[in-house]
């Protein structure tokens, strides 16, 4: 079956409709095809960012843009998958020329994750998981949101080390990511197993809102795949309007909220969302990495990039990331933009690797 443009637009706009019967009508329709051919007006570049001596990119999921438009922050999971037994700087600075100008972080983490560079240029990372009880190297560390300092020093932490919440107060459990908005408050997308087989009502899965100094203001969210509940909360991001954009990626959806937790509306044609990054237009770059990968979650749907716009929820191009190392196309997990337009897939599989892609 065959979808156009305009059916896809009427599909997205419903949501924020009264139509209901319209709505269910059209989700129904629009989820027969998944969106895998657009445009792709970018031309897409690996191994343009060396590590500094015999160092390699190991998996990566974090990265975003200085407040200076040029330069870029992106994680290392220390060579590896994880930092856990390791002291190497998993948060790298990178020059417009692929050049790493700052190393920090080095000890803290067991699992970065998600990674936010706010406008003071402070940077903020999600350890996205707990201590082994089996490994006494990870032991104090995980389940908690660390602010930097662009040199690295510990400006602030949301949730204990080492300890999981569950899920009714201050305490984290897996966060995903973490954003803030103009007022310097704090949101933090809390559970990464909703999406896993076995989840269930109490398995963890939120959006918790804290002031700029920690202090919890309030959650929503809970597991499940109703409006306004979620199965991972894997990436956030602000957009023109002050709504946060929530990729749901268990629901293989985007989700709608103000600032205060209400729920405004959702869209399905973006695949399933790992990482999503909005530019000051409203335009929004969704990296699915997990689609093509894993055949059962989201069946159809490639990974890649798809890009489009917040005010219709139309796709129009997909960066499906084929470069040498990727002949069938790279699985970015996170995405960030640059002032020149340049687009950060940050891969996260096949020993990880900083995809770039330009306009031709």
């Amino acid at each position: 079956m065959s979808i156009n443009k305009k059916l896809i637009s009427k599909f997205a706009a419903c949501f924020f409709s009264s139509a209901a019967l319209l709505c269910v009508h059209i989700t129904a329709v629009a989820q027969l095809e998944p969106i895998n051919e657009r445009p792709n007006p970018y031309s897409s570049v690996d191994g343009w960012s060396q590590l500094p001596g015999d160092r390699t990119w190991g998996s990566t999921a974090g990265v975003d843009i200085d407040p200076d438009g040029r330069h870029l922050w992106a994680i290392d999971r220390c060579g590896s998958n994880t930092c856990a037994e390791s002291n190497l700087d998993p948060i790298l600075k990178i020059d417009p020329n692929g050049n790493v100008v700052a190393a920090i972080g080095g000890g803290l983490m067991l699992f970065p994750h998600g990674l936010h560079v706010d406008r003071d240029g402070n940077i903020w990372v999600t350890d996205g998981q707990g201590p082994d009880l089996t490994n006494p190297a990870t032991a104090g560390k995980g389940h908690v949101v660390y602010k930097l300092s662009p040199e690295g020093e510990v400006l602030l932490v949301l949730g204990q080390p080492g300890v999981a919440g569950d899920g009714t107060n201050e305490l984290l459990e897996t966060p995903c990511d973490v954003v803030t908005d103009a007022d310097g408050n704090i949101y933090v997308g809390d559970g990464h197993s909703g999406q896993n087989p076995g989840a269930t009502e109490d398995t963890v899965a939120r959006i918790v809102k804290f002031d700029r100094n920690g202090n919890l203001i309030n959650y929503w969210g809970g597991w499940g795949s109703a409006a306004g509940q979620l199965k991972t909360p894997h990436a956030l991001d602000i957009d023109s309007r002050n709504r946060l954009i929530v990729g749901d990626r268990g629901n293989n959806r985007l989700q709608i909220f103000d600032l205060t937790g209400n729920y405004i509306g959702e869209f399905k044609s973006f695949s399933r969302p790992s990482g999503i990054y909005i530019t000051d237009d409203d335009t929004i770059f969704v990296a699915d990495s997990e689609s093509e990968f894993d055949n059962t979650r989201n069946p159809g749907w490639h990974a890649g990039i798809r890009v489009g716009s917040l005010l219709d929820g139309i796709v129009d191009y997909f960066i499906d990331g084929t470069v040498a190392a990727y002949p069938e196309g790279s699985n970015p997990e996170g995405v960030a933009v640059d002032s020149a337009g340049n687009v950060y897939g940050a891969v996260v599989s096949d020993g990880g690797a900083m995809v770039r892609s330009s306009r031709r």
